[in-house]
């Protein structure tokens, strides 16, 4: 199978990357706008707001659409460049080179608000939470996908719908996209932080991203179709958090929480617009039995730990091959 992954140089792409490779039996092509250096893959340098995609997917099995933005969060229109209208460009792409499988990087961010004292599962509407643009942005795009699947019926979509994705590789990008310079790394190391956030709704799910590749692989070598939620237990909250970071809850209104992210990110402090609060206050907690059931899928990687790999990264000043100032790779949500 002949597979050319868009943002292949980020988070999953990377793990991706390994996993087929452990496979070869696929010849894999590698998209990405500041390609490493590395001779294990066929790299491409492709910017999807501009490169002919058409060309580069030309004789490909199947296309993997990693590539999103997160960053620079003040710059609105650049993010929807690349997220929207750069996934718009993709999808055309893949219709006229008559690539068969599209598999998309969706999110939990998709969905609408829903509860997070009970699972919901992929039929959950995907319309997005208003407030934050990496929400709408996500809803938008699979909104798109449904008017491509109508009109060409004869590729087969996969849309992936992971939690929070982390591994250690990924710390010095995801301390660089969400965290900046304000806070030290010195505060990555568990035994620095004293106290945690505690939200009722605060409850969120996660998974490494190594588990997340292969899903990645067994849609990609599966017939099934349509959306799959991908996530890890346990789900993640304030006395959880409290007891592996031995810290101290503390009972946190939600506009405490949206005012300190828009004051200093408003001041430019740090990197994390207010509606990622508003995104992991309001995104349901996933069921994840069709992945488990269709794909045969099953996290190797608790959600604990990934999250303590992630942070062991942090601390270490990680990379996973893509400078944290790019902007565009698949996201840790």
């Amino acid at each position: 199978m002949r597979i050319v992954i868009t943002g292949a140089s980020g988070n999953v792409g990377t793990s991706l990357l390994e996993v087929l490779g452990r496979q070869r039996v696929h010849e894999v092509i590698g998209l990405a706008r500041r390609p490493p250096r590395s001779s294990a893959v066929q790299w491409v340098a492709a910017d999807i707001r501009s490169a002919d995609l058409e060309q580069a997917f030309r004789g490909a099995d199947a296309v993997v659409h990693l590539a999103w933005a997160i960053q620079p969060s003040h710059d609105h229109a650049a993010l929807r460049s690349v997220n929207v209208d750069g996934s718009r460009r993709v999808f055309d792409a893949v219709a006229r080179a008559g690539v068969s499988n599209l598999v998309y990087a969706s999110s939990v961010g998709t969905y609408a608000t829903g509860p997070v004292d009970r699972r919901v599962d992929e039929s959950w509407p995907a319309t997005g939470i208003p407030r934050s643009f990496y929400s709408r942005h996500k809803a938008e795009v699979e909104a798109m996908l449904d008017v491509f699947q109508h009109e060409h019926p004869g590729v087969r979509v996969v849309r992936m719908r992971p939690g929070l994705i982390f591994k250690r590789n990924a710390g010095k990008e995801v301390a660089g996209l969400f965290v900046g310079s304000f806070v030290p790394r010195l505060l990555a190391n568990p035994r620095m932080i004293p106290v945690v956030p505690d939200h009722p709704r605060l409850r969120f799910q996660a998974v490494h991203s190594m588990d997340v590749a292969e899903a990645y692989r067994l849609a990609l070598e599966s017939d099934e179709r349509g959306a799959f939620n991908i996530a890890a237990e346990p789900v993640l909250d304030g006395p959880l958090l409290a007891r592996t970071l031995h810290a101290r809850r503390v009972r946190v209104p939600a506009a405490v929480l949206r005012g300190a992210a828009w004051a200093t990110w408003k001041l430019r402090l740090q990197p994390t617009p207010p509606g990622w609060v508003d995104m992991a206050l309001g995104v349901p907690l996933m069921d994840c039995s069709r992945a488990r059931k269709q794909l045969g899928w099953e996290p190797q990687t608790p959600s604990v730990d990934a999250l303590m790999d992630v942070m062991r990264g942090m601390r270490q000043g990680s990379t996973a091959g893509t400078p944290a100032t790019a902007g565009e790779g698949s996201a840790p949500v």
